[in-house]
């Protein structure tokens, strides 16, 4: 394969994995009420502001993917989010029958997503806080 194929395929998942986290951080905000009510039944404190919290991050997170900025750290951030939401929502240890299948279905599949930001993570280059000019100034003539 080659470099330029490799690359749109990374383009390719990357913006897949955006989409995943753009559309439902929309719908948290044009439309909470099904999320909201999901929270509640999961005994969620604070569901509102966390609700609009939660969709804030998805909508910024996806588009930092989608225009490849801050990839590494928003794989991170959306690995923890999913982690929490997993835990938090997809309790399937707490439910009996098709209620609990149903959330083991979400927890795993959730698993899946998170294999994907750790790879994307993994392969997207490590970015300094230090401004290329900056880093020059404190580089020695030696190294």
């Amino acid at each position: 394969m080659t470099h330029t194929g490799t690359n749109i395929w990374l383009i390719m998942g990357r913006s897949l994995l955006a989409l995943y986290f753009f559309v439902p951080g929309i719908a948290k905000l044009l439309s909470p009420d099904m999320q909201l009510t999901l929270m509640v039944h999961h005994n969620i404190p604070f569901s509102i502001p966390l609700l609009y919290i939660a969709g804030i991050a998805q909508v910024i997170g996806a588009i930092f993917l989608m225009t490849n900025r801050h990839v590494r750290k928003t794989a991170f951030g959306y690995v923890l989010y999913i982690l929490i939401i997993n835990y938090t929502l997809h309790d399937f240890w707490h439910f009996e029958g098709i209620e609990a299948a149903h959330e083991l279905q979400n927890f795993i599949k959730n698993l899946g997503i998170l294999a994907g930001l750790l790879v994307l993570a993994g392969i997207s280059p490590k970015r300094s806080l230090l401004p290329l000019k900056l880093k020059t100034l404190f580089q020695s003539d030696n190294s």
